[in-house]
Order: structure tokens, then sequence, then C-alpha cells
């Protein structure tokens, strides 16, 4: 069981935002495993820095807890070591805030040995400064939400052996962000451009990458339910030559840790040709999703991207409502469980890639110049194929960045007019 608490500053909140703030801890805490059995929303110009609540709210949360035999508080706020001490002790309970509740889902949730590694880089960093004064707590912090990941004897470490595992798995993640530059440059190499699914948690991407990959990604309404990135071809009209690549989901008050530990799988974003933002049209909180959405895009470098906004959806939506924005011709209204718009998403994704434009050109190869011509093949439409003494005239349709790399070999490619 779990007690939920929230605290805003009177200057920078407003009502809604932290009642908004409120229900999607309540989610955080589903999806972590937790029973709610009561929450609490408090209204203070400035937080106590003892205990963050001050003493009265303490009493209150004491006794409301009590009442509900709740066993653990999870606070929308992040706290200082010391004011998770005083609280603990307090109200003779468990306490987690915010970061860890995120931290926790993200270690139920990494699947690969990179994600993993991830996450334990972004407990670790967390658990470093809370250190002091854990170990006369470790009787309680034996298992539930908050622990998992590197675990209880984690924390009976002393700060060298943690800075020591830290270099460690800092090392180990600076391994695999080479080998994730090296494929994306590997993927250049082969003139392939990349889309990557970006949006709010639960927004619906990994529905929308398996309709639009024929791939079987879990989706789920949890949030958080995917982690471990993906990547797969991408059918186009044109036969551009594409990859579609599905990604975490963004949420509001992100750890910085866990943005920290998760560059080397959010630069995949940099490679990208273009972004889908992703939005679920249906949530009430939408303009606000996507603001948080545009905040983390902004802090991983990747605003200048271009972007093709996406509401999914749809299909939840009133038919007033589902025409207004139907109307906005610079988005594009889909629903990727029912398939509706998607043909009409793949066409707009074709065009958005105009940066490496479709040209027709006639290309001359030798006869056994195989591989130029699975390349015509593979990554454009091949118009006519001519065999003439000693050559083979082919007439194409293929990104102009194919066009280039034939004439930079031994070959002629001449545009037509």
């Amino acid at each position: 069981m779990s007690w939920e608490s929230t605290r805003r500053s009177g200057v920078t909140l407003g009502s809604a935002d932290a009642e908004d703030s409120l229900r999607e801890l309540r989610e955080l805490a589903t999806s972590a495993g937790a029973q709610v059995v009561g929450t609490l929303l408090q209204r203070s110009p400035e937080p106590d820095p003892a205990t963050l609540l001050g003493r009265g709210k303490v009493h209150e949360v004491r006794t409301q807890a009590r009442t509900t035999a709740a066993d653990l508080v999870i606070l929308d706020h992040d706290l200082t070591p010391t004011q998770l001490r005083n609280l603990e002790k307090s109200l003779d309970l468990k306490v987690i805030d915010r970061t860890q509740i995120i931290l926790d889902i993200f270690a139920r949730r990494a699947r690969s040995r990179e994600g993993q590694l991830q996450v334990e880089l972004a407990q670790l960093n967390y658990l470093l400064p809370r250190l002091a004064g854990r170990g006369t707590l470790l009787s309680r912090l034996g298992g539930g939400i908050g622990t998992r990941g590197p675990g209880e004897q984690q924390l009976e470490y002393d700060r060298r052996r943690i800075r020591r595992r830290l270099r460690h798995l800092t090392e180990a993640i600076e391994c695999v962000r080479s080998q994730r530059a090296l494929h994306r440059a590997h993927r250049r190499d082969q003139n392939f451009q990349t889309v990557a699914l970006v949006g709010y948690t639960n927004a619906g991407k990994s529905t929308l990458f398996n309709a639009l990959t024929s791939a079987e990604v879990v989706t789920s309404a949890r949030l958080f339910a995917t982690l471990d990135p993906t990547v797969r071809a991408l059918s186009l009209a044109s036969h551009r030559p594409a990859l579609l690549s599905d990604t975490v989901g963004f949420i509001r008050k992100l750890p910085p840790h866990l943005v920290a530990a998760f560059r080397a799988t959010l630069e995949e974003l940099e490679g990208s040709s273009l972004l889908l933002h992703v939005t679920d049209a249906s949530d009430a909180q939408r303009d606000s999703q996507d603001a948080a959405v545009e905040a983390l895009l902004e802090e991983l470098g990747v605003v200048s991207t271009p972007r093709l906004h996406v509401w999914n959806k749809v299909d939840l939506l009133e038919p007033g409502e589902r025409r207004k924005l139907a109307a906005d011709a610079a988005n594009v209204s889909i629903s990727a469980q029912t398939g509706e718009g998607l043909e009409v998403l793949r066409q707009r994704i074709d065009e958005a890639l105009a940066a490496d434009p479709l040209v027709e050109a006639d290309f001359e190869l030798s006869p056994g110049d195989g591989k130029h011509l699975a390349l015509l093949h593979r990554t454009g439409t091949v118009v006519s194929t001519q065999y003439e003494a000693g050559r083979v005239r082919v007439r194409a349709r293929v990104p102009e960045s194919v066009r280039e790399r034939l004439r930079a070999s031994t070959l002629s490619a001449v545009e037509e007019p």
C-alpha cells in the first residue's frame, strides 16, 4: 500500500498543474505495482528545509497513513537526503520521491544489457549523496518499490566502492555509445535515413511502430513500457531506404540522472533525418505533455531536426474534435490501433525526407556489376534496363545521395531534365 503526497510552490505551479502532477504520480505508483490508498495535496509558498512538508502536514500524513494501513509514502517532489531521513523517522514508514519511483519502473522494464547498465548508473548517481544514515534503515529496505536494481547490497557500499562502480558503468556505456556511433555511420554509408518516434510516455509510439513496420514490439498501457530502442525497416512508396526507431517515452520532471544515463540511447535522435512527435490526442493534458517533450528535445539539442507532429488515438475523440485536428494541414491525424490515417502518414514521411529528393537518372554499368545494380533496385525504382555491347544502361528513380554515390564511382549517372 502507499500514500501519495504532492507539494507545489505557490509561485511556480497552479492548482491544475499540481493536480495533473498528482494524477501522473498515481499512474507511476500503479505502474510500479503499488496499491494507492490515499492522496494528499498541500499548498504552501515555501518548502520546509527539514521535511519539505512542515510539521503539521507531516502529522496529517502520518495519521492518514495509519488509518489506511499504508506502508509506503511517495512524494511528488525530489527530496534531499536530510528531508528523506527526517520524514522516514517522523512517519516511521518508508518514504520515496518521484525520482525513485521512476527509477524503480525503469529497473523493472530494462531488458537489454545496455538498458540495465543505464538504469544502474542512474540509480547509483541518485544513491551516492544519500548514503549517510541509510545503514540504520536497511531492515525496511529488503524489498518492494524503490529497492530494485543495485539492491540492498549496493546500499551498504561505501562511497569509494560506489564511485569505482560508477566509473566501470560509465566506461561500459561509452563503449555502447561508440558502437551506436558505428551503427549510425554504417547506416549513412548505406544511404539509410532514420525516422525516430518521440513523445510522451503512453502516447502509443510502440503501437504505431508495429503498425508501420509489422514488428512485434511489446505494447502496454503502462507508463514506460518501452525502454530499449528498436530499429526496423520502414516501407515507403518511393522505395527510399529508411529505418524507423522506437525510443523511450518522455515525462514531466524526468530525473536528470536518467537523462544523463540514457544519453547513449537518446543520441539516436541526433542522427535522425526526421522526428515523428506522437501525441495522445485523447489525453486532456496533451498540451502540457507536448511542452515537456519540447523541453527535453531542446535539452538534447535536436530541436532543429525536421519534425512531423502526429495526433494519435483520434478514434477516441468526438467527431467535432477530430474534424478540428484534421483541419490542421501541418499535422497528421491517425489511429495506430485501427490503422486510420497510416497511409497518409507514410506519404507525409516520404515527402518530409526531401532533404534527399528522388531524381530520375540513367546509369551505365558494366555487365558484371551486380553490386550497383542491386543498389539501384534496393534504394529506388528501376524504370528500364537495356543490355548493350559491353554495358548495361539502367534508368531509375533513386534518392539523390545514391546518384551521387554512383557518380563518385567509375560509373556514369546523368540526371534527366
